[in-house]
């Protein structure tokens, strides 16, 4: 019964993971994840209308100024990828 039940949480874990790319996995490095974060971030506020206006007033700019500047964001949310570290 108990390793049905792990087999079950697994492939539910994985359709989850397969589904939303967002969620990460045990590889998964700290500069991906913010980059999936602020990603997942912006393109909401560019999506839902209200949350756009409000982030455009608050910044006392236009919303298409706000939109456009979301999405050249969405290229380098983080900067640039930070070096790999040869062993």
């Amino acid at each position: 019964m108990s390793s049905e039940l792990r087999s079950s949480a697994s492939t539910q874990q994985q359709q989850l993971f397969a589904r939303y790319t967002g969620t990460g996995h045990a590889d998964m490095t700290k500069y991906e994840w913010l980059t999936h974060q602020h990603r997942d971030t912006y393109s909401s506020i560019v999506g839902h209308t209200p949350l756009l206006y409000y982030t455009a007033i608050a910044d006392g700019e236009a919303s298409a100024r706000v939109k456009f500047e979301l999405t050249e964001r969405m290229l380098q949310p983080c900067g640039p990828p930070p070096e790999k570290e040869e062993d």
